[in-house]
């Protein structure tokens, strides 16, 4: 997928070097840290100079640099995952520009207002409008507060664990989220929480939620069908890879997976051949009411 040099979305909120999400920064010192450090911390305290190095030291670590690193060996591979980590941030922040161009086009053709939702990145864990968010929840969509929220360690396990590989595998990924943003502002999600409340038992609840997670599926498509033809975007493979992805997060799948069998009652998201034939017809018709699961 084609996305270095260009724009970023203003729309996030980074919070991977949050002591308080859970999912990063830099809280106090270990005591070992401390105890090795002490002699060298008596005589800087006897002097001027000495409090001032202890000064900037101090606040060049809880800004997230590591100033003892240098003194105790400093771990390279960490520098490079940040890197590594930094470039993720900056790619997926550039799908959630993208994703914002396209539906404020479409919004606007149909004579109304997109409403750009905030995404937030995090790692571990983190507080949302909907409750405790952790990363073994994967990426999802709060209607109470209009946030996409990310652990970006999902991609690591995306590509590692279900072997769907690739950049575009990623940006699958935020825009089905996004697709749930529009659902939310075109009433679908409160529409279908009425309903599931009369639905009978959870099989009925299942049910209508694989119809919510399809659509949002061909949401996506729609996305990468007008993204394409405004920036350009896709490169050879990259819809394959999107698809592979949608394949390999489909519940018979994950069920296989996980316990050997499938159980299509408990299906919430959609059989695997479900999610890649929705995001299809996305791409494919570029037009949102190619969309209607029934819902």
């Amino acid at each position: 997928m084609r996305w270095e040099d260009r724009e970023q979305s203003s729309n996030v909120e980074d919070r991977r070097r949050d002591p308080h999400s859970g999912g990063g920064g830099r809280g106090m010192p270990s005591m070992g840290t401390l105890m090795f450090l002490w002699p060298f911390i008596q005589r800087l305290l006897k002097t001027k100079f000495g409090w001032a190095i202890i000064a900037v030291g101090a606040v060049a670590y809880f800004s997230g640099f590591n100033p003892l690193s240098s003194v105790m060996g400093g771990n390279s591979s960490k520098v490079n995952n940040s890197a590594a980590d930094d470039r993720q941030a900056a790619f997926i922040s550039t799908v959630l520009h993208d994703t914002e161009e396209v539906w404020k086009d479409i919004y606007k053709q149909h004579g109304a207002t997109y409403r750009e939702p905030k995404m937030v990145l995090y790692r571990g864990q983190t507080k949302s409008g909907c409750g405790f968010a952790s990363a073994q929840m994967g990426p999802f969509y709060c209607p109470a507060d209009q946030k996409v929220y990310l652990d970006l360690g999902f991609f690591d396990e995306l590509s590692k664990k279900h072997n769907a590989t690739g950049d575009f595998a990623q940006a699958y990924v935020l825009a089905h989220e996004i697709g749930h943003h529009i659902q939310n502002m075109e009433g679908t999600l409160s529409k279908v929480q009425k309903m599931k409340q009369q639905a009978r038992g959870n099989v009925g609840a299942n049910q209508l939620q694989v119809r919510v997670e399809l659509q949002a599926d061909c949401y996506a498509g729609v996305w990468a069908h007008h993204a394409h033809k405004r920036f350009n975007i896709l490169e050879q493979g990259d819809v394959e890879e999107a698809l592979r992805a949608a394949s390999a997060i489909g519940d018979d799948t994950l069920q296989k997976q996980a316990q050997g069998y499938v159980v299509p009652d408990a299906f919430t998201h959609g059989s695997s051949a479900q999610r890649v034939e929705w995001f299809r017809k996305g791409i494919k018709s570029g037009d949102i009411a190619s969309c209607n699961t029934g819902l």
